[in-house]
């Protein structure tokens, strides 16, 4: 019988090798420019958020300057919304005319940036919205806009939410039969019953029905677990796990979803910024502990992506230029060796190297432990210059070993230099002697 861990594992692989994308964040909610959940938390009927979908025009939108954005940074995959919770989608659906097709942009958003992407070589992930704050048979819940409407409560009744799961079906098989290969689906999300509220879950979605549609259509494509049905892929969101994710005590396949700032959509006046070093440490954190990061920009009302976006995404790249080797293909280091003090290590299985991360550069010395004789060669990895390195414990002959290191038998100490290298975070390359960790 054929392993089904050996399938996952081969749609997995490029994935695993990534390790960097590029989430958008994109539709009506842009031009309130205030959250993307603005709709639901202002409490907004959908005459009211009407005012959007008459405005939306980008005119300025240029797909192909959002994937070079991207592929300058280095990431190596994009996961766009084509529907989020509003209801609105950026494709031509047949299913609803409730698109950017019909709004004043006047055209299909999503063929143009799956081809910008696409001709970078970055693969396509595509997010869809299981719940839908437009569509009339979608029934109430804890996060619908109008879930304190009595009026709106009362009607609930006359809805048919079978009518819904056929709709949400008939898209996801529209997206997943007009655009070409699809490598990724981000599905968005289950709700569990709350104040009184009926959730929606594997059962309401049908999810294992719409997980076999899925698989049938794209039989390589990768699925998140937000269906509350097993996926390949875990996707914890705006926090940075203590250590590689595990389900059910077993270590899984997983990718942290992070915003520039506070909200996904774009947000005109948020200003809680994460800096390129912080998101750098991100990016690394994750890899170290055998994860991915999925970075997440909102474009504005017009289709540009926001300036200070722009300018991080710009950061991040001068970096990865000199350093996207410990990134690419790495992933947490092999069990017992243990990264340094405002460290962490990255390990390349492939090549046998191990990277060590420096988050703050301390003085002249860095002690390793445990990697005496297993290391080959030392170097920066910004210019290839060589770290010098003393293995083994130092005999001392001053009381208490007032000349000593303090190293052990098991400790490799690195002499760096005292001044830190141009760059956010330095990485040292460490060619590992064969068979360091056999």
């Amino acid at each position: 019988m054929t392993n089904p861990l050996m399938h996952q594992n081969e749609r997995t692989e490029w994935f695993t090798h990534d390790r960097f994308g590029l989430f958008i964040h994109w539709g009506l909610y842009s031009l309130g420019a205030r959250h993307e959940w603005l709709k639901s938390r202002e409490f907004m009927t959908t005459e009211q958020y009407d005012k959007y979908f008459k405005r939306f025009d980008p005119d300025l939108y240029d797909p192909e300057l959002w994937a070079e954005a991207a592929s300058n940074a280095g990431m190596k995959y994009f996961v766009i919304t084509t529907k989020h919770h509003e209801g609105f989608c950026l494709w031509d659906s047949k299913l609803t005319d409730y698109t950017a097709v019909h709004s004043p942009a006047g055209r299909d958003l999503l063929r143009p940036m799956v081809d910008a992407f696409r001709k970078r070589d970055m693969k396509t992930g595509l997010y869809y919205s299981l719940l839908d704050w437009h569509h009339p048979d979608y029934t109430v819940d804890v996060k619908h806009p109008l879930r304190y409407h009595p009026e709106f409560i009362q009607q609930d009744r006359n809805r048919q939410f079978q009518r819904y799961v056929d709709y949400m079906f008939g898209q996801t098989r529209e997206l997943l039969t007009g655009y070409g290969p699809i490598d990724l689906m981000f599905l968005d999300f289950s709700i569990p019953p709350e104040e009184g509220f009926p959730g929606k879950g594997k059962n309401e979605w049908q999810s294992e029905k719409f997980v076999n549609m899925v698989r049938e259509l794209q039989p390589n494509i990768l699925l998140n677990d937000r269906l509350e049905v097993a996926g390949d892929i875990t996707t914890p969101e705006q926090y940075m796990p203590k250590e590689w994710v595990k389900v059910g005590g077993r270590p899984v396949v997983w990718e942290a979803c992070h915003t520039f700032s506070g909200s996904w959509g774009y947000y005109r006046d948020e200003e809680s910024w994460k800096s390129v070093d912080m998101l750098i440490k991100m990016l690394i954190d994750s890899v170290s502990k055998g994860g991915n990061l999925l970075l997440n920009v909102g474009p504005t009302g017009r289709g540009e992506i926001d300036e200070r976006a722009l300018e991080r995404l710009q950061g991040i790249g001068e970096w990865m230029k000199r350093h996207d080797r410990s990134i690419y293909g790495c992933t947490a280091a092999p069990e017992g060796v243990k990264a340094p003090d405002d460290c962490r290590f990255t390990y390349n299985p492939k090549t046998n190297r191990l990277y060590l991360h420096i988050f703050s550069w301390p003085f002249k010395s860095i002690h390793v432990s445990g990697l005496a004789g297993k290391i080959e060669y030392a170097q920066l990895l910004n210019d290839a210059s060589e770290i010098k390195m003393k293995q083994g414990a130092k005999a001392s002959s001053m009381a208490a070993g007032a000349l000593s290191e303090g190293r052990d038998a098991d400790t490799v100490t690195l002499s760096i230099p005292v001044k830190k290298p141009n760059a956010a975070v330095p990485v040292i390359e460490l060619f590992m002697k064969p068979g360091a960790f056999a």
